[in-house]
């Protein structure tokens, strides 16, 4: 995919001046030192395994981090401090795997109906193997009891729609 309309990908710049990643892009002289390039990575690495994205430059991964989806512009400090300390850091935390963080978050953005991010994370948990279809639907009913019957119905929707699209032959 390509957002620069010269057939080529822009790379991720997370500060401005200092591109993403373990590359050669981020030598000594983009990264104030070697653990902020390894937070980059391991961040932009994270990110795309919580958002189900493949490439963190064509907007899925980026899902709910600030940055305008594969548009090419720079997304300034939010963004590489969204990949450095919530993913880079947060997310990579030892103590809880990503699927008890996942169903962590899924409650929290059930509970804030926050429906778009709620989509991100089920397909992301359905695609990656983290969640079953049985286990998706079992959410939805734990859930509706907590966060309510009009959010749960929404819930169930979305899990339904989901299930039919990933799952059809």
């Amino acid at each position: 995919m390509t957002n620069d309309g010269r057939g080529e990908t822009p790379s991720i710049v997370l500060v401005p001046g200092r591109p993403a990643g373990d590359g050669p892009e981020c030598g000594m002289n983009q990264c104030p030192d070697d653990s902020t390039c390894d937070r980059q990575a391991r961040g932009l690495e994270i990110m795309r395994r919580v958002h189900g994205g493949d490439d963190a430059g064509d907007g899925s991964a980026t899902a709910g981090a600030g940055r305008g989806g594969g548009s090419g512009e720079s997304p300034g400090d939010f963004f590489g401090m969204t990949v450095e300390r919530l993913f880079g850091e947060v997310w990579s935390r030892e103590g809880l795997s990503m699927r008890d963080r996942r169903l962590l978050l899924l409650g929290l953005l059930v509970g804030q109906g926050m429906d778009d991010l709620v989509e991100v994370q089920l397909d992301a948990a359905l695609r990656t193997g983290e969640l079953t279809p049985d286990e998706l639907r079992e959410i939805v009913i734990f859930l509706t009891h907590y966060a309510g019957w009009p959010r749960g119905s929404r819930l169930n929707t979305q899990v339904e729609e989901l299930i039919a699209r990933v799952m059809r032959p």
